[in-house]
């Protein structure tokens, strides 16, 4: 199957398709024309790709994730601690997500947006100056 067919079986760009081949996430074969060609299992590593991608995992995440998947003695604990300092990353970015929701939540709540020219939003936006101790 060419690149175009690829693309449109597992749902990525194939200029992604050529980037994960550029970086050897992965390797099609050559045709005798020298046009890559992807056989079932190359699809079905592109799919695990675009959907470990689209959970988030960075591109040396899934460099990690697919030397076990490739490999059938794999220890899957492996496996979970990736997934698992995923997962921590993922609830901080979540956290620091809520923090910034509640913060701009109190300052559109307890500020006035009238026609005056200054911004009592901008102020609090602003905040108070925060010295660092050296």
């Amino acid at each position: 199957m060419n690149i175009k067919d690829a693309s449109a079986a597992v749902g990525l760009p194939a200029k992604t398709i050529r980037y994960y081949e550029d970086i050897g996430l992965i390797a099609p074969d050559r045709a005798a024309n020298g046009y890559r060609d992807f056989s079932d299992a190359h699809l079905h590593k592109l799919t695990f790709l675009a959907r470990a991608r689209g959970l988030g995992f960075s591109v040396d995440d899934c460099r990690d994730l697919l030397a076990p998947w490739e490999d059938q003695s794999r220890a899957s604990a492996d496996v979970r601690a990736i997934a698992t300092d995923h997962l921590d990353r993922i609830t901080g970015k979540i956290r620091d997500l809520q923090d910034m929701a509640e913060t701009l939540s109190h300052l559109v709540e307890t500020r006035a947006g009238d026609a005056r020219p200054d911004c009592p939003i901008l102020t609090g936006l602003a905040g108070p100056h925060r010295t660092t101790k050296a």
